[in-house]
């Protein structure tokens, strides 16, 4: 017999964005709210993935320099979001960067990086003014021939967002859900304490660098630990672009998480801020009220914002410095 103050527990482990996804949730109706998150996430890949011929967001790249398309709530919020961000992050943040990768996927497949006459040719084609957004029509289009979007530092943003929302929908009061590296949980643990978010080591495998007690919070990091290639002269070549310069961002920094209420910016400032460095990157938080941030520098150093002063706890060995 199950009694009815019982908490329920369903957790599920998925592929989904290029990338394995779990779930955990507690209550009632704890194994229909998975579900549903799981049919939410598929609902928008569907819809903003690139890489499905028949999305929107494909759409939209296949009609750069001709015209319009029309676009559902959810893929018309992802890109005004991701227009004001850019503005919010000049030149460290971009949605039109999609020939820049499409350059170095190239050079992965070749372990070569690419000619720079090609990134001199698809550098003008990133600029994030050149989606036109029309809130009346709700459509998307972009100004030039060779122009496309890709959301990879949004999307799983976004999603973690909506899968909030359908945990609400569920009457779920604790969850967590882990996109990739992107952290997302709904209220404390059923036990009241905080959920421990943690953060990989950039530079050894299968440790922690150290993790974070949240509630109600999303933790979010952006690393060159992931996706890289070494060329033939040994030299290694991670994925996340710099979109004034056209290669891999060069900043000073290894890692960098963002802890916040929201994900999409949490998503979206983990990357610009990467790009950025520490010093600009501490600058693009002042305009965020409530969101903290975990630098990790070249020399594995950990600086804090001092947001996180008593809610992050350092890896064995591992030096933390809190910034004023």
């Amino acid at each position: 017999m199950i009694l009815e103050n019982t908490i329920r527990t369903a957790q599920t482990t998925h592929h989904a964005m290029g990338t394995v996804m779990t779930h955990k949730a507690f209550g009632a109706y704890a194994e229909d709210s998975l579900a549903a998150v799981c049919e939410e996430i598929d609902h928008l890949e569907g819809i903003l993935s690139r890489f499905l011929p028949g999305s929107e967001i494909s759409r939209i790249n296949q009609s750069a320099g001709i015209k319009s398309e029309l676009v559902s709530f959810e893929t018309y919020q992802v890109l005004s979001k991701a227009v004001e961000l850019s503005g919010n992050c000049p030149g460290c943040f971009d949605p039109t960067i999609a020939p820049l990768v499409d350059v170095w996927s190239t050079a992965k497949e070749t372990f070569s990086p690419p000619d720079p006459a090609s990134i001199r040719r698809a550098l003008p084609l990133v600029n994030y003014r050149d989606l036109i957004l029309d809130p009346w029509e709700m459509t998307a289009g972009l100004k030039r021939i060779g122009q496309s979007i890709d959301l990879g530092g949004i999307g799983k943003g976004y999603a973690g967002d909506r899968i909030l929302e359908v945990y609400r929908q569920f009457g779920i009061s604790s969850a967590c859900s882990n996109l990739g590296g992107n952290v997302v949980t709904l209220g404390a643990k059923p036990d009241g304490t905080p959920w421990q978010v943690g953060i990989r080591h950039p530079r050894q495998g299968n440790h922690l660098i150290g993790s974070v007690a949240v509630v109600n919070k999303t933790v979010v990091t952006s690393g060159d630990d992931q996706r890289y290639f070494i060329d033939r002269q040994g030299k290694r070549h991670h994925h996340i672009l710099n979109p004034a310069t056209g290669y891999p961002a060069a900043s000073g920094l290894v890692s960098v998480s963002i802890v916040s209420e929201e994900s999409l910016r949490a998503d979206v400032l983990s990357t610009a801020v990467f790009i950025a460095g520490m010093e600009q990157g501490l600058e693009y938080l002042k305009h965020f009220p409530h969101t903290e941030a975990v630098f990790v520098d070249f020399d594995t150093q950990v600086y804090i914002t001092p947001g996180l002063r008593y809610h992050f706890r350092a890896g064995r060995g591992v030096g933390v410095t809190v910034l004023d």
